[in-house]
């Protein structure tokens, strides 16, 4: 069968690491490709490190319609789905994913809401007309239609589907805004914790290259000087009658800050004992 490879869609999700690629090359050749690969008429959507890694070696493999999937968005959403339902990712990319749903849901219903039922909408169209996809030997899904997502309209909504604390995702939010791309690098490959990007994410964008450049050690004292140069007015500041209660309120602000900070380093570290563990496992 002839399968397309969609440089889009396999661009979707951030591909694996060097030392996962090699991990699931390894486990591939000793136990044969063991999921079945997802397929939209002849476009691959799920397992393109499998069907890379299976034509390299000659290996077989099988695969599976989703004939659910009527448009592009269709197929982003449910990639998404399929990622934040592994434990594998990382926090960062998971609050990533959350949020990127959040804005494909938004733009749906906001089209939905101005679109009348006479009015056609062509930006979701698929890359091809699945009527006229060839035939695939590959096992059919259910043709019943996706049921519509849940809105993410809060930012508590989107720490669950992501499974973060909304500390995180504030922080995550942060650094698409603000961080370098050098930045953005360093807290996806997990050099440096959620919390430590954030505050990097607050200097300007050369001294954040700089700091990136220099390497973990470098980034982590630059997140250290940005704490402190917010402390330091704070602590000079006068305590009369006039300036002690905007004081407690900043001290208050201080714990709230620094605990979200915990949480979010508790998080990871979790997050990587729990990769340890399941590579001992293996």
């Amino acid at each position: 069968m002839n399968i397309v490879v969609n440089e889009e869609l396999k661009a979707y999700i951030d591909p694996l690491t060097p030392e996962e690629y090699e991990a699931l090359e390894r486990s591939i050749l000793t136990e044969g490709c063991r999921d079945a690969l997802v397929l939209w008429g002849d476009v691959l959507v799920d397992g393109h490190n499998r069907y890379g890694i299976c034509q390299k070696h000659g290996l077989p493999f099988q695969t599976v319609q989703n004939t659910r999937f009527k448009t592009l968005q269709d197929v982003h959403l449910w990639m998404i789905d399929q990622h934040l339902g592994r434990r594998s990712i990382s926090d960062y990319l998971r609050g990533v994913l959350a949020l990127r749903k959040k804005d494909i849901v938004d733009e749906r219903r906001a089209r939905s809401s101005a679109a009348t039922p006479t009015t056609p909408t062509t930006a979701d169209d698929p890359p091809f007309d699945v009527d006229d996809a060839p035939a695939s030997t590959s096992s059919p899904a259910s043709d019943e239609a996706l049921p519509p997502p849940v809105p993410l309209n809060s930012r508590e909504a989107i720490a669950r589907a992501a499974r973060l604390s909304s500390s995180q995702v504030v922080m995550i939010e942060k650094i698409q805004k603000q961080a370098a791309p050098e930045l953005v690098a360093a807290v996806k490959s997990g050099v440096i914790s959620i919390n430590t990007a954030a505050a990097v994410a607050s200097l300007p964008a050369e001294e954040q290259v700089t700091a990136a450049n220099a390497g973990k050690d470098e980034l982590k004292q630059a997140a250290k000087r940005v704490r402190e140069a917010k402390r330091k007015p704070r602590e000079a500041a006068p305590d009369t009658e006039e300036g002690a209660e905007p004081a407690a309120l900043d001290a208050v602000q201080q714990l709230q800050q620094r605990v979200a900070e915990l949480t979010a380093e508790n998080a990871d570290l979790r997050r990587q004992v729990a990769e340890l563990q399941a590579q001992l496992a293996h």
